[in-house]
C-alpha cells in the first residue's frame, strides 16, 4: 500500500506575512532579511555571504526600532493583500449636477459622512431648506450620497457652511466638466 502524504510544514515570515521561499518577492524584503538570515538561512545562502552576524544585528536592532514607530503607523494606514497600501479618505464634500430628460438636474452631495454628519438628517435638512425631494442613494463606488432634485449647486454650499460648522468652505468642491473645482 502507498503510504499516505504527510502535510508539509511552511514557515512563515512575521514581516511580509509570506512563506518564507517567497519574501524575496513580497514588498518588504529589506525588513525580512535579518529575520531570514536567523531563521531560514537555508533558503537564501547568499545573505549570509553578504552580511556576518554583526552586520545582521546591528541591522535587525535598527530594524527593529523602525518596526516599532511603524507599529504606530500602522493603525492609520492600512495594507491590502500584496503589500498594497490603502491611503486615508481626504475629508472633502464634492458637489456634482447631473442632467436628466434635458431640464430635470440632480444635484449630488458626496463626503458628508466623512465628517461625522448623519446623511439620512442632511438629507431631511436639504429637502426642506430647498423644498425639494432629497434622498441617501448608494453611488457608483457603492458609497453611500445624498441626491436632491433640482439644481442647487451654488446655494448648497453656503447652506452647508451655515449648517455643519465642522465642514469647512475650503473642504467643498464641484465638478465641472470633469474637473474638480474648489468652492471658494
Amino acid at each position: 500500500m502507498a503510504e499516505k502524504p504527510q502535510a508539509v510544514k511552511v514557515l512563515y515570515c512575521p514581516v511580509c506575512s509570506l512563506p518564507a521561499e517567497y519574501c524575496e518577492f513580497g514588498p518588504e524584503f529589506e525588513k525580512c532579511k535579518p529575520w531570514l538570515i536567523n531563521n531560514a538561512p537555508e533558503l537564501y545562502p547568499h545573505l549570509l555571504k553578504e552580511a556576518d552576524e554583526k552586520e545582521a544585528e546591528k541591522v535587525s536592532e535598527q530594524l527593529q526600532s523602525v518596526g516599532d514607530t511603524s507599529s504606530a503607523k500602522q493603525e492609520e494606514v492600512k495594507r491590502l493583500p500584496g503589500g498594497k497600501i490603502k491611503k486615508k479618505e481626504k475629508q472633502e464634500v464634492v458637489i456634482e449636477k447631473v442632467v436628466r430628460n434635458r431640464r430635470k438636474c440632480i444635484t449630488i452631495v458626496k463626503g458628508l459622512d466623512l465628517f461625522g454628519i448623519k446623511l439620512t438628517d442632511a438629507s431631511k435638512k436639504l429637502g426642506k431648506k430647498f423644498a425639494t425631494g432629497a434622498s441617501v442613494v448608494k453611488g457608483p463606488t457603492d458609497k453611500e450620497q445624498i441626491d436632491v432634485q433640482g439644481d442647487i449647486a451654488y446655494d448648497i454650499v453656503e447652506f452647508i457652511t451655515e449648517t455643519w460648522p465642522a465642514v469647512p468652505e475650503t473642504a467643498i468642491f464641484f465638478i465641472e466638466d470633469g474637473k474638480k473645482v474648489r468652492a471658494a
